[in-house]
C-alpha cells in the first residue's frame, strides 16, 4: 500500500525523523488557521507533483483560498486530490536523496542516497549512488561513510541519527519502500525530510490494527512492465505480487505487468484491474495469485465471475486463493469452470 505524503510523515515524525512544520486541510475545509507564506502540495499518489502544479508555494494572505481551490480542482496525473498538506517553507542549503529498499537477491535492507535530490533523481546514472546494506550494529560507521560521500562530514552524527529512526520505521512498520526526496540540509545545519513516499506491505496489515491510512484514489498499484508481455499477474500485497512477477519470468515467460490490488480490495477495484490487463495487446493468460487476509477471497472470484461478463474477450484465467473465504471462493469458480491451483508452481506448470 502506497501512503500518501502526510500519512508517510506522520510516520516519520513518529520515529523522530525532522520534517517541516505542517497542518491538512480537506476539500470540504470552508476556512483555515493557516499562515502565510506557506507551501500547498497536493496529496495524490504520484510523483513529480511540482512539475504537474501540484506544489504552490503561497506567500500572500489573500491568495491562500483561491490557491487552494485552483488546488482541489487540479488533477495530477489522473488523480484529484481529497487532501492538500501546508507545510512551512524550509530555508535549503542542499538538497539530497535517501531511500530505505528491500534488496530482493541479499534479503536485507538496503540504504541509498545521492548528493543531488529533487525531481530530477531518476535520471542520474546508477554508479552514482551510494549504496549499502543496513545492520543496526553498525550505524555509527554507516553515518560517516555516507557523510562522506554526501560531503557534508560534519553531518556525520545527524546522518546516523537519520539512518537508525528511519531503518526503526522501515522494520517497525513493514515498510517495502521508505524514501525522502529530498532530505534537505538547511541553512541552520538541521536535516529535514522535504518529501516523504513509505509503501507498506499489505500481507501486514494484520500486525497493525493501528493503520487506518486514507485509501488513495488508485486503489491498487498498477505498472505495466512489458508492453509484448504475454503473461498479466494480479496479486494482493506487494511482496506476493514481486514474487509472482518473479516466478513468471523464472519459468521462461514474460511478465506484463505489475499489479498489487492491495489490502482492502473491492470488487469494483478488482474489476477495474481486469479493465486494465484488457488493454495490454499481447497478454495470452492472466495468473491470479491470492492470500486472504483482509481481501475476501469469495469477493475476489466474484469479481472474476463479474470480469469474465464483461470483458468476455478476456484470455485464460489460471487462479491460486487462499485464506479468508478461500473455500466459498473455490465453490463459486468450480461452478463456473475457472481452473484453480493449489500453488503458484501448479498454474505455471498448466501454462507450460
Amino acid at each position: 500500500m502506497k501512503l500518501l505524503e502526510y500519512e508517510a510523515k506522520q510516520l516519520l515524525v513518529a520515529a523522530k525523523v525532522p520534517t517541516p512544520h505542517g497542518a491538512i486541510v480537506g476539500i470540504d475545509d470552508s476556512q483555515t488557521s493557516i499562515s502565510t507564506p506557506v507551501v500547498l502540495k497536493s496529496q495524490v499518489p504520484t510523483g513529480r507533483r511540482g512539475k504537474a502544479g501540484g506544489v504552490i508555494i503561497v506567500r500572500e494572505p489573500s491568495d491562500l483560498q483561491p490557491t487552494i481551490a485552483i488546488l482541489f480542482g487540479r488533477t495530477i496525473h489522473g488523480f484529484t486530490p481529497q487532501k492538500l498538506l501546508a507545510e512551512e517553507l524550509i530555508d535549503i542549503k542542499r538538497e539530497f536523496y535517501f531511500s530505505l529498499i528491500i534488496n530482493r537477491e541479499t534479503s536485507q535492507i538496503e540504504l541509498l542516497a545521492n548528493t543531488n535530490g529533487g525531481i530530477e533523481v531518476e535520471e542520474q546514472d546508477s554508479e552514482a549512488f551510494f549504496s549499502h546494506s543496513v545492520d543496526p550494529r553498525s550505524f555509527e560507521t554507516l553515518g560517516d561513510e555516507l557523510a562522506d560521500c554526501l560531503d557534508v562530514p560534519d553531518k556525520a552524527f545527524l546522518l546516523q541519527d537519520i539512518i537508525a529512526n528511519t531503518h526503526h520505521c522501515f522494520v517497525s512498520n513493514d515498510c517495502l519502500l521508505l524514501e525522502i526526496n529530498p532530505l534537505i540540509l538547511t541553512t541552520d545545519g538541521i536535516l529535514v525530510a522535504g518529501d516523504a513516499k513509505i509503501t507498506l506491505d499489505d500481507a501486514a496489515f494484520f500486525r497493525h490494527p493501528e493503520w487506518h491510512f486514507d485509501e488513495t484514489p488508485e486503489g491498487n498499484n498498477f505498472v505495466t512492465l512489458d508492453q509484448n508481455g504475454t503473461i498479466a499477474t494480479i496479486a494482493n500485497g506487494a511482496g506476493l505480487a514481486m514474487a509472482t512477477v518473479d516466478a513468471v519470468a523464472n519459468a521462461g515467460f514474460t511478465p506484463a505487468n505489475f499489479l498489487d490490488i492491495g489490502g482492502n480490495a473491492t470488487p469494483q477495484k478488482i474489476m477495474d484491474c481486469f479493465r486494465r490487463i484488457s488493454a495490454l495487446p499481447h497478454v495470452t493468460a492472466i495468473i491470479i495469485n491470492i492470500f486472504g487476509g483482509i481481501v475476501r477471497c469469495d469477493d475476489v472470484a466474484q469479481a472474476i465471475l463479474g470480469a469474465k461478463e464483461t470483458f468476455p474477450d478476456l484470455p485464460p484465467l489460471h487462479v491460486r486463493l487462499v485464506g479468508n473465504r478461500a473455500n466459498k471462493a473455490k465453490q463459486l469458480l468450480a461452478d463456473a469452470s475457472i481452473p484453480l491451483y493449489n500453488t503458484l508452481a501448479d498454474a505455471l506448470e498448466a501454462l507450460s
